[in-house]
């Protein structure tokens, strides 16, 4: 089952870090990475760059909208992600508890699956 390991930050978090800081936060993730690459257990994973870079887009009627941050009501973002493949959803758990980010955000563990899917109340 694949599950994925959203990183949600509080907002301008990384305005925090001087640039030195930045990097070690970063390199713990990409060694955290590398681990789950190298147990054949990662996907797929990505950083995602500021949420004052993003563009919300919508279509209604036909119309496409695009809505530039930054985005009222907003109080954290998705930092990044880590797609992995596992067994059961504790497996996905222990592993988002291993990931750094845990000690300065809030990791969501969510399992893939199509939009039409009604939750199954940790069937594992």
């Amino acid at each position: 089952m694949a599950y994925m390991l959203m990183m949600i930050e509080p907002l301008n978090q990384r305005q925090t870090r001087t640039e030195a800081e930045g990097r070690a936060v970063y390199d713990r993730m990409v060694r955290f990475g590398q681990d789950l690459h190298e147990r054949g257990l990662l996907i797929a994973s990505e950083s995602l760059r500021s949420h004052t870079d993003a563009t919300q887009l919508q279509v209604r009627n036909g119309r496409m909208h695009l809505i530039d941050g930054p985005y009222a009501e907003a109080k954290e973002m998705v930092g990044g992600f880590f797609l992995i493949n596992c067994k059961t959803r504790q497996e996905a758990l222990d592993i988002a508890a291993q990931c750094p980010a845990a000690e300065w955000c809030t990791v969501e563990v969510r399992e893939t699956a199509p939009c039409y899917v009604e939750s199954l109340a940790a069937a594992d």
